[in-house]
């Protein structure tokens, strides 16, 4: 059985996730100016444009460093290699282990091609309380995080849970 074949449902949550996070970016860039906020709940949450050139939620966006974004780059391509590799190589079986990995690939991928075709990620949702605000950040992030926090959550699980012989239960 080909990789594709095996893996197809997989690839077509990975794509469905990635459009939508390019689509939502496409949106922002072409009806939110730099730094413009769009108040959506008030004392809450806006969209406001940013760009980012450092990591997720901002992370060395500041740096000015040109080495630490090239570092920050060639990482970001190891990383999506990696999670790439352990995606292809996970049981069929653990599917809530290849759903997290597929969610990780899905934001690595629409923040690569950002960084690739923009040299910066577009980053637009603000939640915020009062003048706290969580940083910026967007869909690719929001399944970076979903992905590793199900993934941590799936690995912490007790092994007789987790293993294929036990009830039926679904990774």
């Amino acid at each position: 059985m080909t990789i594709f074949k095996k893996n197809y449902s997989y690839f077509i949550f990975i794509f469905f996730w990635l459009a939508l996070d390019q689509l939502s970016k496409y949106l922002v860039a072409r009806n939110l100016n730099l730094y413009q906020v769009v108040e959506v709940i008030p004392g809450f949450f806006n969209l406001t444009r940013i760009h980012n050139r450092g990591a997720i939620f901002g992370f060395l966006g500041n740096t000015g460093q040109p080495l630490a974004l090239v570092v920050l780059n060639v990482g970001a391509l190891l990383a999506f290699a990696v999670v790439a590799y352990y995606f292809l190589k996970t049981p069929p079986e653990m599917v809530l282990t290849r759903v997290s990995l597929a969610l990780i690939i899905s934001g690595a991928m629409g923040n690569i091609l950002d960084r690739i075709f923009r040299g910066y990620v577009i980053d637009f949702l603000d939640f915020y309380v009062g003048r706290y605000h969580w940083p910026f950040f967007n869909l690719a992030d929001s399944c970076i995080s979903v992905g590793a926090i199900l993934l941590i959550f799936n690995l912490f699980r007790s092994p007789k849970k987790c293993s294929p012989s036990s009830s039926g239960s679904v990774q």
